[in-house]
């Protein structure tokens, strides 16, 4: 026999059971029955009143607060790139900053300017972005690059020492051969002056005795 004046009905749609102690909800109000109470049960829409996550962070151990519609993850992601004053979070590999007044990006890799030594930004880097004091005569961005194609296929083209041409070939080719013809004839008037020599040598002894 059921007294219907005694309790009060679970709220929950599907289940709509006559509770004898029934249980009210702390968020939205309404009672249900022992197997609805919990938020995820009765799908409760005011659950984010009282479900306010609030992480704490892995190197300083700051809690974090987080918004409603936010990610705690993401949240806590940022915290340590900007915030965070634990030893972890500031060493990091940006280490190298722009040394142009003003600038406060760094990079992972060092920039040094040519000219003035500097250690720069990839933004900065180009002698007209830093206002280069290193040269007395600064170069456009367009002679910059072209010195720097000019750099590069002189790195690439062959050196002095390479293959000679064909023409090249044939002209030490003549030169060769006329070296070797000089030398065979210096060799053959050598060869004649010291037969004519002997025998003058000869007469001017006879003379002698």
């Amino acid at each position: 026999m059921e007294l219907p004046w005694l309790g009060e009905h679970c709220s929950e749609r599907s289940c709509k059971q006559l509770d004898f102690l029934p249980l009210k909800c702390d968020a939205c109000g309404e009672v249900f029955c022992k197997d609805h109470i919990r938020y995820d049960d009765h799908k409760c829409s005011s659950a984010y009143k009282k479900n306010v996550q609030v992480p704490v962070c892995p190197l300083c151990h700051t809690p974090i607060p987080v918004q409603k519609g936010e990610i705690p993850d993401i949240v806590v992601g940022a915290h340590i790139d900007k915030d965070c004053k634990s030893n972890p979070a500031q060493q990091k590999i940006f280490t190298n900053k722009c040394v142009k007044p003003g600038c406060k990006r760094k990079e992972m890799m060092k920039l040094v300017c040519e000219q003035c030594g500097g250690s720069f930004c990839i933004k900065h880097r180009h002698p007209l972005d830093h206002d280069c004091k290193g040269s007395s005569q600064p170069i456009s961005k367009a002679g910059y690059a072209a010195l720097m194609r000019a750099a590069h296929s002189t790195f690439k083209s062959p050196g002095a020492t390479g293959v000679p041409s064909n023409g090249n070939r044939q002209h030490n080719r003549y030169q060769l051969h006329g070296e070797k013809r000089q030398t065979k004839t210096g060799l053959v008037s050598t060869r004649c002056s010291s037969a004519t020599v002997t025998p003058l040598t000869a007469l001017e002894l006879v003379a002698d005795l």
